[in-house]
């Protein structure tokens, strides 16, 4: 079965385009989505749950299935292990044929690509600050508010919360340096 699956967007908010579309193309049943949201995707859900062998979710374009590549990965995923198909009509994807059947395991790797690469910067970016002296993570509290907090926490006249308004010093803060 040819299965549509729409969902609003900013150029389409009444997925009126999208829907128009999936017909032209041949999908005998479509699912919608009330909203844009990438939350709550009821439709999404039951559609994923429900597909048959040989079903082929058909979509307009890759946006309106996923809302990051990770989560296209996870859909690709469900829909390979119910030995289901996928059809992004704007990308020309079809992995019911065999030169596109592996195209889950490409964005797999996109994905992984695309954390290593982030992963990397983002340590190069605190090596380099290392090494310009500059103090990377959450700024140490000045000493003497921590003293102030200490004394005023062990003379037990004083509650949390006006610990915290006397020196800016959390709770949690003031916990770890009594552990120390």
């Amino acid at each position: 079965m040819l299965i549509g699956y729409m969902r609003p967007s900013h150029e389409d908010p009444n997925c009126e385009e999208q829907q128009k579309k999936l017909i032209e193309n041949g999908s005998s049943r479509i699912v919608s989505e009330e909203h844009s949201s990438p939350k709550k995707r009821a439709q999404l859900k039951n559609l994923m749950d429900n597909l048959n062998k040989d079903d082929k979710v058909m979509v307009t374009k890759l946006s309106s299935f996923a809302d990051s590549s990770r989560h296209l990965v996870e859909l690709l995923e469900m829909l390979n292990s119910k030995d289901a198909y996928f059809l992004s009509l704007k990308e020309g994807i079809d992995t019911s044929r065999k030169r596109h059947l592996h195209f889950y395991e490409t964005v797999k790797h996109l994905v992984e690509f695309q954390s290593d690469l982030i992963s990397e910067k983002t340590k190069q970016g605190l090596s380099d600050a290392k090494d310009k002296g500059v103090n990377t993570g959450r700024p140490r509290k000045p000493d003497e508010n921590v003293q102030r907090a200490i004394k005023m926490y062990q003379s037990k006249n004083y509650t949390l919360a006006q610990i915290k308004d006397a020196t800016g010093i959390s709770k949690s803060t003031l916990y770890r340096y009594l552990e120390n």
